[in-house]
Parts: C-alpha cells; structure tokens; sequence
C-alpha cells in the first residue's frame, strides 16, 4: 500500500526522512497525534548540508522522536550518483540536478532502516506539488514495494508553511526561518536551491545581490575583478587532481565550490517544468558543479569522435530527464550509466579554465588520447592532408541536392511549373 492518509490507522512505528527543516520538524509530533501514538524514527542522511545537521539529534528528541539516525552518504552520493551525472553531462533543463539525485539515495537508505527497525510505514515531508515526493516514493517502491507510505502533506491540514509555522510555534518546536525568511531551501555538497516568496513571481528579480540571500558565493557583480585560473585533471571522465594535488572527487567538489563562489560561479535562474506539470520558479547555486561540467565537456571536445559526442549529447539529455524524474533505480538509466562508462575511456587529460565574474572562460585543454591534428586542421602548409579530395567528396555528398535540381529542371520544362524552391 501506498499514499495513505486514514488517520483511524495505527503505526506501531514510522520511519520519517527527517531533516530538521519546517516541514519534517512540524511532522513528528504530527504523526504521533494522528496515528496512534506510534514511535518515529528519525532517519537523516547526511549528503554534505554541512551545519544543517548540527543540534538534530537534540531536536528531533525534543519533539518526541525515539531516535535519529544520520547516515553519512557523502563518499556514496559522490562516486555513484553525482560522478556518473557529471561524466554523463546530465542535465535537465540547464539545472545540474542538484537535489534530483541526493533523494534516491537518502530513500534507499530509510528503506534499508526501516527494514531493520520492522517499521510499519515511512513518512516525508515532500508536497503534492513537487518533484521529491516522486523521488522518494520510487526509490521506496524500488526496494520496499509493499511499505506504507504517508505523504501528510496531500491532505493534512497544513496546508501552508505559515501554517506550518504556526503549529511549530504552539508546539514549542525551534524553527530557524520565520514568515519573513521562509525561502524553501534544499542543500547538499553539490548545491543549494531557494524557493518561494518573491521568487514565485518571475516578473521579480532574483535577489542575488542582498546579503544573506546566497550561501555558496557572491553574485558576478561582487566578484573579484582579477580571473582566476584552475587546473583540472580526469582520468576516465573521473575528476582526480585540482592544480596538481590529487583529491578525491569529493574534495574536489568542495574546493571548486569555494573557489567558484568567490568567483560568482554556477548562479541558476530559471523557470523549469516540474514533472507534476506546472511551472515553478527557482534560484540554484552550484559553483562546484558548474566548474566541473564546463571542464568535463570542454574536454570530450578533443577526445570523443563526432558520432559518439553527438550522440552521447541525446544520452545526456535522457540521463538527465531520469534522474530528475525520480527514475535512477531503473533498468535504462542502468544502461545509459554502461553507455557513458564505454565513451569514457579516453576522457583523460587536464582542463584549464579562467574564471571571471560568473564566467567559466576555456584557457586550455591537452590529452594524450586528443584526436585533434593541428597538421590537418592548419590554415598554413601541410603534407597530411590533400585538398584536392575534397572535390570528389562534395561530388558525392551533394549528390541528392544535384540529382533533385535536375529532376525538377526536367519537370518545369514539361510542365511550365517551378519545382526549384523548397521554401
């Protein structure tokens, strides 16, 4: 069973995706008033939000949980989810899928909890609106196909995050935001999104300049005015070494995300389509992420061929529509993931980039596996290459074009009419 929302059921006990925000703080006292009495697990999976996860524990006691688990998924989150996508070039509508892929494998994780605590249900605190329900209940349904699931918010009475605030104040719950700063924000080690408030009219600018609004960086216009130049080297697609020093694709990240941000760096606004239909509004920081795409494309440029590098472009564009989807535990982004892995055995080599007041400015690019030749691509003299070949080759490449000009030549002398154009 899924979707319940009968509040005459009881739980013995419920697992919550806990992540001491508004929604999930207000959620454990919630569900013991309207299920029960039943315990609540708290389970948060740790995927670099950093401070977010400081006086939980404390917190989710407070408000009546048995217990809190925090996962540390960093390592996992980096290496099989974010590391794929980036050698993938995934992205769904410019958006780096920042909290797309984080949710699959905090699911996953809950699943495995909630199998071992003999829970009768999982809870979370995603709304009938957006995208993460879809994400989490997939990967729920993937690994626990019979759980219970309760997504309070499709038919709870708080059906507002002033509401929400309300309650949290008349039950005592410490809350970090307030009506006037409640941006709905989601953080990990690979972003940070806003939503909400002024946002949710595109017809305002994004308010990137005011202090405290960005988290990550500085807007382009705070930016320094001298560029900065970095050096990143792959192995197989994989980011392995910053400037020389070997780091782990997770340190990696970290660094670029403060060198970046300093430098106005991976700033998003966009108007996207959420996969429930409608449109929604929402500014994204990924300084990291943006570095390491830039660089990761730029070098495919000299060491994919043609078909392979156009084909792999369509690739990235379904890659990205799963994961932001919620389908990562599915057969074809399996195969798709085999795909990429295939064209990335020659993706080795260093990327240099400058970057400068929000731009990610393409310095130099070197690989021992490049397939560009300066000797054929030269303006100047070469002994590699035969110009004259080119005659015959556009004989027959424009073959067709000819053959339907005199067709119609033909046709216009028979029947007095123009077949010429093909406006």
């Amino acid at each position: 069973m899924s979707n319940l929302h009968n509040e005459n059921k009881h739980y013995n006990k419920i697992v919550l995706a806990y992540s001491g925000g508004l929604d999930t703080s207000v959620l454990i006292p919630w569900l013991k008033e309207h299920y029960g009495n039943c315990e609540v697990i708290a389970v948060s999976g740790n995927v670099g939000q950093g401070t977010e996860l400081d006086g939980l524990e404390e917190k989710a006691l407070a408000t009546g949980a048995s217990k809190l688990y925090i996962e540390d998924l960093t390592d996992t989150f980096v290496d099989d989810f974010i590391v794929p996508s980036i050698k993938a070039g995934a992205a769904y509508e410019k958006y780096l899928l920042g909290t797309s892929f984080a949710r699959p494998i905090i699911a996953k994780r809950i699943v495995e909890i909630a199998k071992a605590e003999g829970a009768d249900a999982i809870c979370h605190g995603c709304t009938g609106k957006g995208n993460d329900q879809v994400r989490f209940e997939l990967a729920i349904k993937a690994f626990a196909p019979d759980m219970d699931i309760i997504a309070p918010w499709r038919f709870w009475e708080l059906d507002s995050r002033e509401k929400e605030i309300e309650y949290a104040e008349a039950h005592n719950i410490p809350l970090k935001i307030s009506k006037e700063t409640n941006y709905s924000k989601d953080k990990n080690l690979w972003h940070l999104s806003h939503e909400g408030l002024d946002l949710e009219d595109p017809a305002n600018e994004a308010p990137i300049n005011t202090e405290g609004f960005l988290e990550l960086g500085v807007s382009p216009e705070n930016a320094p005015d001298k560029p900065t130049y970095i050096t990143i080297h792959f192995e197989k697609g994989v980011p392995t070494k910053l400037d020389d020093e070997e780091l782990s694709a997770r340190d990696i990240i970290l660094k670029l995300n403060e060198i970046g941000g300093a430098n106005g760096i991976g700033i998003l606004d966009i108007v996207e389509n959420r996969l429930v239909g409608m449109k929604s509004r929402g500014v994204y920081e990924t300084p990291g992420g943006s570095i390491l795409y830039a660089a990761h494309a730029k070098l495919e440029e000299i060491t994919l061929d043609k078909d392979t590098q156009h084909y792999k472009e369509q690739a990235a564009q379904k890659f990205g529509e799963l994961v932001y989807d919620g389908k990562w535990f599915t057969p074809l982004r399996k195969a798709l993931s085999a795909f990429v892995d295939s064209t990335q055995e020659t993706v080795t080599g260093d990327v240099t980039l400058k970057l400068y007041k929000g731009n990610i400015i393409p310095a130099a690019v070197t690989s021992p596996y490049s397939l560009y030749n300066a000797g054929m691509a030269t303006f100047d003299a070469d002994d590699c290459y035969d110009q004259s070949d080119s005659a015959g080759f556009i004989n027959l490449f424009g073959l067709p074009i000819k053959v339907r000009a005199l067709n119609s030549d033909a046709l216009e002398k028979e029947t007095g009419e123009s077949f010429s154009s093909v406006e």
